[in-house]
């Protein structure tokens, strides 16, 4: 006794193939894009920063030879202020201070703190004005200063004059968004003196700064002698790395929410296919088992009663007569089969012609009528026919409709039971069309199976049915021709209580 073979591909192994190759990579690959999306504001500002770096490389040339252009005028008996060739004003007006005798002279004692680190080199510094910054306790201040003699005097440089003279450089650079230069000082790595807690707070006081702080684009710290001090761009009006950063998430968002949207609809879509292939492969199976035992049944009684013939065992007229007819019926069997077979090759290959004319209905119902009584001619039964006075006549091809016809008739007499068989023709008109139904008081069918009984193949599994014969095509086939014909086919039915099919033809135009 041989062992199918085993099934290497299931449904449920394919499925869950399709679920390692797809879905998981498709996990990875969304777990990447997050990362990405965390990074992405980091990418923006460097992007951000590299577009500006050649700016700031000029800016940060041109402005200390400007300042080193600019010249130290007494205006009053006090004050002094640091002019540029053309005449433009960058001090403090409040910033004026005297360095003699290693004292410090100025009204603004921050500024005098921070003077206090130029002392020592006084009698170092140049007699003509130079530019420096100075850095104390945190704080930068960027001064002019010149050396005559003994004593120094000087400048503090005002900032917004600074801002100004940036602005007046800046202009005619093509920039892609609004933006303001400045000078700002160099933020002191505090992080590596203290405790731990000093360490602590350094970092919190810097995190704060740069989420409350106003965001810098790009930076470049400015060269000797005036290293405390970082020339930054800074935006007017909307962070366009906010708005960049923000742009570019959503558009991520949207994309990997429709892609997750077609993989899962291509996994369910899928899946169902598989689902349906499988079960298809399934019933082709089972088909072509049944196809063969019912050719094997009628083959083997032919055999037989041919043999009984051939060697002369019966010599009674009417006993060879009862013989050959049990011939006919098992040879119309067999060809009826085949019939069914090829006449559904030629649907599903798409070679099924129809030949479509306009003909009355009673055409259609007295060809199927005709061929059932000769079928069942002598077999005990209640069959009614009533055809409605003055149907319109009906497109159809009447080979092909009463042939559907005629298989609802054979499902009604098989599955009627082997006695009390009740079946009723119907024709009648409804709307635009003409319904033909057959009514039987059978077995009925479950809601469950009236979904699938049009599906090629299927058979509704109850002892009936196991009893009959049958190959599954039946009402598929119908189900094929009236959908050809722009009809449709319905089924109404309750378990016990019979089942009533209606064919449902459009009336003919003509």
């Amino acid at each position: 006794m041989s062992r199918p073979a085993p099934v290497i591909l299931s449904f449920r192994r394919t499925f869950a193939l399709l679920i390692l190759l797809v879905v998981l990579p498709s996990a990875g690959l969304s777990g990447f894009g997050v990362v990405a999306i965390i990074n992405e504001r980091a990418a923006v500002e460097k992007r951000l920063e590299a577009a500006w770096r050649g700016t700031l490389a000029d800016l940060s040339a041109e402005v200390p030879r400007a300042l080193n252009s600019g010249r130290l005028e007494r205006v009053g008996s006090e004050r002094l202020a640091f002019l540029l060739p053309d005449d433009q004003e960058l001090s403090d007006p409040d910033g004026t201070f005297h360095v003699e005798n290693g004292l410090v002279r100025t009204k603004d004692p921050q500024l005098a703190e921070s003077l206090a680190a130029l002392v020592p080199e006084a009698a170092s510094l140049p007699t003509v004005p130079t530019v420096f910054s100075l850095s104390t306790s945190g704080r930068a201040v960027m001064v002019a200063a010149e050396r005559q003699g003994a004593t120094v005097r000087g400048v503090r440089l005002s900032g917004v004059a600074l801002d100004s003279l940036l602005s007046d450089k800046a202009q005619g650079r093509a920039t892609s968004e609004p933006v303001r230069f400045t000078l700002l000082p160099v933020p002191r790595d505090t992080s590596s003196e203290g405790g731990l807690v000093n360490r602590l707070m350094s970092e919190v006081a810097q995190a704060r700064q740069n989420a409350l702080g106003q965001p810098v684009l790009a930076e470049r710290v400015l060269s000797a002698p005036l290293q405390d001090f970082r020339l930054v761009v800074l935006p007017m009006g909307e962070d366009p790395v906010a708005s960049a950063s923000t742009r570019n998430r959503a558009v991520y968002g949207v994309l990997l929410g429709l892609f997750y949207l077609t993989l899962t609809f291509g996994v369910g879509y899928t899946a169902r296919v598989l689902y349906r292939e499988a079960r298809l492969s399934r019933m082709k199976t089972d088909f072509v088992s049944l196809v063969s035992h019912e050719l094997r049944t009628p083959l083997t009684s032919i055999r037989m009663f041919i043999e009984t013939l051939a060697l002369g065992r019966l010599k009674d007229p009417a006993q060879q007569q009862e013989v050959l007819d049990l011939l006919t019926k098992e040879t119309e069997r067999l060809s009826d089969l085949i019939e069914r077979v090829l006449d559904w090759a030629r649907i599903e290959s798409g070679r099924k012609v129809y030949q479509r004319e306009s003909l009355p209905v009673t055409d259609v119902v007295d060809a199927a009528v005709v061929a059932f009584r000769t079928q069942r001619h002598g077999d005990g039964m209640e069959f009614t026919v009533k055809v409605d006075d003055g149907l319109p006549h009906v497109d159809v091809d009447r080979v092909a409709v009463a042939g559907a016809l005629l298989n609802l008739l054979q499902n009604a007499y098989k599955y009627s039971g082997p006695t009390h068989r009740r079946i009723a023709l119907r024709a009648q008109r409804d709307g635009g069309h003409v319904n033909l139904s057959v009514e039987d008081n059978g077995v009925g069918i479950a809601k469950k199976d009236r979904k699938r009984i049009f599906e090629r193949f299927y058979r509704v599994d109850n002892l009936l049915t196991r009893k009959s014969e049958g190959s599954g095509l039946g009402l598929a086939i119908s189900k094929r021709i009236v959908d050809a014909h722009g009809g449709r086919i319905t089924v109404k039915s309750e378990p016990g209580q019979g089942s009533c099919f209606t064919l449902q033809l459009p009336v003919s135009r003509a």
